[in-house]
């Protein structure tokens, strides 16, 4: 019989401290064997052995036991002890993330229901991408102030080591991955989701696609920003840290070799230190000098400006008569601008986006044609790119 869910989760809040135990055990070994799970179970004198199985928290491997992947995760990220995970591991995503991109684009006027499972498989690989990338980082630092506050009293060499390998297997093939000028990485690839979800987002005719197209391009632009943060703490403080340590170890480890047998060397002279001031001998009186102008200020008044601009309301019911009189509309947005045109003489980005949202009248019939097509409006400065809507009815007939 399957244990209800809230069970469950009292279950684990009542023995949390057993099932930490097994957690660092499996953590350490990779396995909790049929002792270790006795030793626990006897030390804290409760018998939840069939409990643990029948939750489907431990399973059984041979003669061993392990704790299931999605309660390892979850104890793991409760205790934020996440172990770092080589960049091939997080390259998988890569491969995963590209063969759905690749199916999205070659099937886009395909079956719909395939095309908006792959859209939301896609949103859920690219958020495991992150959620990977964003644990990897978290432990590096953990472990770097670790090794920098070096409270097991590592050895200086092994210092080296595992600064050298951090660097050169984590950080630097990590910032790759992470870096959006290379062609091959995930965050270029990301960076091609992006265009293509939000240009399909605005042109999209079925209405659950479009809605998944911009949820797509949304997160798209929130993971952009979290991948930013997290490549910023890997070369601003991470990199940097372990360097610094690699750099520091090196130097006490010649200094600890030379302190050994310091005869074994001619030690080199010690540069004679002198005091030279950074600043210009002149500096006291070129100051005095500059201070003095300002010695007798002069008046200044300040006149506040009146703004004689009156301000414009959008007149929806007015618009909505003359798009009515003027249809059919074969371009929306040329019409826009024309009408702006006719009634106040020159066209203003405000006025022309107020008067683009009668588009989105419920009552007003669209048509973006069977292939979607963009014109070139030109506003002052501004030229937009839109896409040409034909309107044929306004209102039930």
């Amino acid at each position: 019989m399957k244990a209800e869910p809230r069970t469950i989760l009292r279950f684990l809040l009542e023995y949390f401290e057993i099932i930490n135990e097994l957690y660092e055990i499996q953590s350490k070994d990779s396995v909790i064997t049929f002792e270790a799970l006795n030793e626990i179970i006897t030390k804290h004198k409760t018998d939840i052995k069939q409990q643990l199985i029948d939750y489907k928290i431990l399973n059984s491997v041979n003669d061993n036991f392990e704790i299931r992947t999605v309660y390892y995760n979850l104890i793991e990220f409760i205790l934020s002890e996440f172990k770092p995970m080589l960049p091939e591991t997080i390259e998988k995503y890569h491969v995963s993330i590209a063969e759905l991109f690749r199916k999205i684009k070659d099937n886009i006027k395909g079956d719909k229901v395939i095309l908006n499972q792959r859209l939301t498989d896609l949103a859920g690989e690219i958020r495991a991408f992150y959620e990977m990338v964003e644990k990897n980082t978290i432990s590096l630092l953990n472990e770097t102030r670790e090794l920098k506050a070096n409270v097991k009293k590592i050895d200086y060499r092994e210092k080296i080591v595992r600064a050298s390998r951090w660097i050169d297997e984590y950080i630097i093939p990590l910032n790759k991955i992470l870096d959006i000028n290379h062609s091959a990485s995930i965050a270029n690839k990301l960076y091609d989701i992006s265009e293509f979800s939000n240009k399909h987002r605005l042109v999209c005719d079925d209405e659950n696609t479009r809605v998944l197209f911009e949820k797509l391009y949304f997160q798209m632009i929130q993971v952009n920003d979290n991948l930013l943060r997290q490549s910023k703490i890997l070369t601003t403080e991470l990199l940097p840290l372990i360097e610094r340590i690699r750099t520091e170890s090196i130097i006490l480890t010649g200094w600890i070799t030379f302190l050994k047998n310091p005869y074994k060397q001619k030690v080199p002279k010690i540069f004679e230190g002198k005091r030279t001031n950074i600043y210009s001998k002149n500096t006291f009186f070129n100051a005095s000098e500059l201070f003095e102008q300002f010695k007798n200020d002069t008046a200044v008044y300040f006149e506040e400006e009146i703004n004689t601009d009156e301000k414009w309301i959008f007149d929806k019911e007015f618009f909505t008569e003359k798009l009515k009189s003027n249809l059919p509309v074969t371009d929306f947005f040329k019409w826009c601008n024309k009408t702006l045109k006719e009634e106040y003489k020159k066209v203003e980005i405000e006025k022309f986006f107020a008067l683009t949202t009668l588009a989105f009248d419920e009552d007003i019939q669209r048509d973006f044609g069977k292939k979607p097509e963009f014109d070139k409006i030109k506003i002052n400065d501004l030229t937009l790119t839109v896409p040409k809507i034909t309107i044929t009815k306004y209102g039930i007939s």
